[in-house]
């Protein structure tokens, strides 16, 4: 194993961060907030890590990444980071705990938006800044990130990108892996703008406006608001967000194609089909049992049901009304829709829709095998056929979500917390979704969960993010064997 080439990696990623923590500083600067001099302190700390790290590792032998090192460095990217960004929670004193800290800056990073902050208002601005853009930073990935600016990891950068942006097939867009990071960060900060811009104009502030787009395009979820979106009262203002977190929900690589006109691409993708389908018809049973139930107008019941259903499916996480006053059918509906998450190649969490498409085609396809037991079928995937280890990896990804929900959800009981606050919290974490059920509801928060809860939490967050394989094959004995 290269150990030189891992920290190298590692400190270049931390230069990154560094120059991020740049803009909470000029934020806090412009609007003359306390915490100028900690987020300063928190810039020099990290960057200097960095540099040090860099300086003592550059002279490293030039050599490819192999699959061990992209595993390690990927997880280690997402644990130290988040580490770095619990030092400026800490020092600007938002938290006085490590614990809540590092829980607050892993949920950033890996856009769960579960938060642990009582009175997000109180806090300086240019901390919320910091927080709203380590969602951004981890929408798209901080691998990615590195991957478009930096032309220095050889033909060892696509084992980064595959360990990073998890795929059933990673197709790279453009000729070189670097050119394909470039384009997808070029798509992201396109609608990140685009979605800043009409946030203005339907009345957010030019901060509020950006921190939200930082989070929607992110699907991360952390507002600037006590009340999330629910607080500007505006139709204008959800009905933008709710497109923006669908459209944050649709594979990148497709809008690559509708950017160079081929629309039709778009359409012919069956995983893009089932989304938008699933997504219609989850908000149209919502809304006709809110119709039924909750509010006396179809119309405002539409518009409560299409922002939860979307913000919930996509793994944003923004709330504006409390759904567990909804009656219990909407509320199923809900923490079925936290499986699902966005399109493989979006920056949402959750299963993934194209592999939910895929065991129902298999499911279908095994039923059929009873009946027809001599016919030769097999599943397919916009016109291919797909191999039968694609669909073993599917299976055996599912297995491993739902087993580790299984196993944080008796750890989360057996801190005392209630079965549904347990078994919710678990599922968001793991969905990377942040609000659940129960203390950890939409009008409530993570910072009553005691702390070997959070650390569960954590460990949750990180593997969902990470798409699970990533992390759990570091546990395995025989990946630490020459």
């Amino acid at each position: 194993m290269n150990t030189r080439l891992i920290l190298y990696f590692i400190g270049v990623i931390l230069i990154f961060i560094s120059f991020f923590m740049i803009f909470p500083v000029a934020v806090s600067v412009i609007y003359g907030q306390t915490d100028t001099i900690p987020l300063i302190a928190s810039f020099g700390i990290t960057s200097i890590s960095g540099s040090v790290l860099y300086l003592f590792t550059k002279g490293h032998k030039r050599e490819d990444i192999r699959h061990r090192e992209a595993f390690i460095i990927v997880t280690l990217t997402w644990v130290i980071m988040s580490f770095f960004g619990s030092v400026l929670f800490l020092l600007t004193g938002t938290f006085n705990s490590f614990t809540d800290a590092y829980f607050e800056s892993m949920s950033g990073f890996t856009t769960t938006g579960a938060s642990v902050l009582t009175n997000i208002e109180a806090v300086p601005k240019g901390v919320l800044f910091w927080r709203s853009m380590t969602q951004w930073i981890g929408g798209m990935g901080i691998i990615v990130f590195a991957l478009a600016i930096l032309p220095l990891l050889g033909t060892g950068g696509m084992q980064l990108f595959k360990a990073e942006v998890p795929e059933i097939s990673v197709d790279k867009l453009r000729p070189r892996i670097i050119d394909t990071a470039k384009a997808l960060w070029i798509i992201y900060v396109t609608l990140t703008a685009t979605d800043a811009i009409l946030l203005y104009t339907a009345g957010m502030s030019v901060y509020d406006a950006v921190c939200h787009s930082f989070t929607t395009m992110a699907t991360g979820g952390f507002s600037t608001k006590n009340e999330s979106i629910a607080h500007f009262k505006s139709h204008s203002i959800e009905y933008i967000t709710s497109l923006f977190m669908f459209l944050a929900g649709i594979n990148y690589s497709l809008y690559f194609y509708v950017f160079k006109g081929k629309f039709s691409k778009l359409w012919r993708s069956n995983e893009f089909r089932f989304y938008l389908a699933i997504t219609t018809i989850a908000t149209l049973l919502v809304t006709v049992y809110l119709w039924m139930s909750s509010y006396t107008s179809l119309i405002e019941s539409f518009r409560y049901s299409l922002f939860q259903t979307v913000s919930i499916m996509t793994t944003t996480g923004y709330v504006t009304a409390d759904y567990e006053k909804w009656v219990p059918l909407a509320q199923v509906i809900l923490i079925l829709l936290m499986f699902f998450g966005g399109m493989i190649g979006s920056t949402g969490g959750g299963i993934k829709q194209v592999r939910i498409l895929l065991m129902i085609k298999q499911g279908y396809r095994e039923i059929y095998q009873l009946i027809h037991p001599r016919a030769v079928t097999a599943v397919k995937l916009d016109d291919k056929f797909l191999d039968k280890e694609i669909l073993g990896s599917i299976w055996g990804l599912i297995f491993l979500f739902l087993g580790i929900c299984a196993v944080a959800t008796i750890g989360m009981a057996a801190t005392g917390m209630d079965i549904i606050t347990s078994s919710t919290t678990v599922i968001s974490a793991m969905s990377n979704v942040g609000p659940a059920f129960g203390v950890a509801g939409p009008t409530e928060n993570y910072a009553s969960i005691p702390l070997i809860g959070k650390w569960i939490l954590i460990f949750c967050m990180i593997t969902g993010r990470l798409e699970i394989y990533t992390v759990l094959i570091l546990f395995m004995p025989h990946f630490w064997k020459k």
